[in-house]
């Protein structure tokens, strides 16, 4: 935990988790404290980075070596038209200090893979993968596992979404369960070519946020062994054992 105090700004910003019970201060402190990695600032690390940014999250490392593109701004929404052509960590980055400056950010304008996952991560404390290939996303598990680190993972297409937590370190199942060695991106839908419904990613961007700050503060239950599935067009969740 923390031990410097919240100043004058951030107990009146954090108001309203100061009082909340179950929460409190200690909470907040916890999340002054943490170091969180989110692999990718596009749909879905749009919203996580948004939401743990104003939480009050002490520091974000973003990771993107892409730049946005106009067809981005339909979900991705912490970039905006005077982004296009920009990296989108840094874009992500310049949201997170226009929002929360208490926050302390670390820019990665590079794509996580197997040769450098664990250096990369080694400095935070629990990372969300809000990524849309395999290569990327055993490539992070794969790190945060050696780094005995929790692993909140969300995806989405069409009209879907699902988020878990990973945390074999915590007796949770292993990555592989979900994604196993043989699947491949050749057999996984794509929002390029199927489409996605831009609040589709805010729903689950938030959710991997919400799981984040559970992790963090021990409020809760995580979703460890449990994959929570959104049907945007039936309006309803659906909650899967694994």
């Amino acid at each position: 935990m923390a031990s410097d105090k919240l100043s004058p700004d951030e107990t009146s910003r954090y108001a309203r988790h100061l009082v909340l019970k179950g929460f409190g201060g200690a909470g907040q402190q916890k999340l002054k404290a943490a170091r969180v990695a989110i692999i990718g600032a596009g749909g879905l690390g749009s919203p996580a980075i948004a939401y743990l940014a104003a939480a009050g999250v002490g520091r974000l490392g973003i990771f993107d070596p892409d730049s946005v593109s106009v067809s981005n701004l339909q979900r991705q929404v912490v970039h905006a038209s005077d982004d296009i052509s920009r990296n989108k960590s840094e874009s992500a980055g310049d949201f997170v200090s226009a929002l929360n400056p208490h926050v302390a950010l670390d820019i990665h304008k590079v794509a996580l893979d197997e040769s450098n996952g664990t250096d990369l991560l080694k400095n935070y404390d629990l990372v969300l993968d809000g990524t849309d290939n395999l290569v990327t996303r055993r490539a992070s598990a794969a790190a945060a596992e050696a780094l005995h680190m929790p692993l909140v993972s969300g995806a989405v297409s069409m009209f879907s979404g699902q988020v878990t937590v990973f945390a074999p370190h915590l007796g949770g199942p292993p990555h592989e369960t979900i994604f196993p060695p043989e699947a491949s991106d050749d057999a996984l839908p794509s929002c390029e070519a199927n489409g996605i419904l831009g609040p589709v990613t805010g729903v689950i961007g938030t959710l991997m946020a919400m799981e984040a700050i559970k992790l963090i503060t021990g409020v809760g239950t995580p979703l460890i062994g449990r994959l929570l599935v959104y049907d945007a067009r039936e309006a309803s969740f659906t909650e899967l054992g694994y």
